[in-house]
């Protein structure tokens, strides 16, 4: 009896197999389900919380990489400057800010992902809308204070 091709080969779609996550997806999904145990497990007040959760932001940021820290740094300060209300916290390993306990942007490193570039990403909790399509990454390979201006009013408009 001759074995059967897969749905793949029968389609002409690539015949790879799909084996899972990445290492660096399953790293960051174990990241996640800590900080939500360490979150769970706090004791103190609001602003006890958030101090400690910003604590652990500039902790992640403090181990970063040289350029990935530059620029965590940068947008840090940008974002605690220009959107004062949204509270910094990890989020899948990553610097995170968010209102209400829900991320509105964050800032992936090139070296979390191998990547060749950093991000800033922005969640649906972002009021970016723009007509049917709009952007919610940015790769960021440096910061001119051009490109800073630029984050600081999409941040304004993300959080509305």
């Amino acid at each position: 009896m001759q074995p059967t091709k897969s749905s793949a080969e029968n389609s002409g779609a690539s015949t790879e197999q799909y084996n899972g996550f990445t290492a660096e997806e399953r790293a960051a999904m174990k990241e996640h389900a800590q900080e939500q145990k360490k979150a769970s497990a706090q004791r103190g007040s609001r602003a006890e919380k958030e101090a400690a959760a910003e604590r652990d932001v500039l902790a992640k940021i403090a181990e970063m990489p040289e350029a990935d820290r530059v620029l965590a740094e940068r947008i840090h300060d940008i974002i605690k400057t220009g959107a004062p209300d949204l509270a910094p916290k990890l989020w899948y390993g990553m610097p995170a800010y968010a209102r209400n306990g829900k991320v509105v942007c964050h800032f992936q490193s090139a070296e979390k992902f191998k990547s060749r570039y950093a991000t800033l990403g922005f969640s649906d909790q972002a009021a970016l809308d723009d007509g049917a399509m709009w952007p919610t990454a940015y790769a960021l390979k440096g910061l001119t204070p051009a490109d800073e201006q630029r984050i600081v009013a999409l941040v304004k408009k993300a959080v509305g």
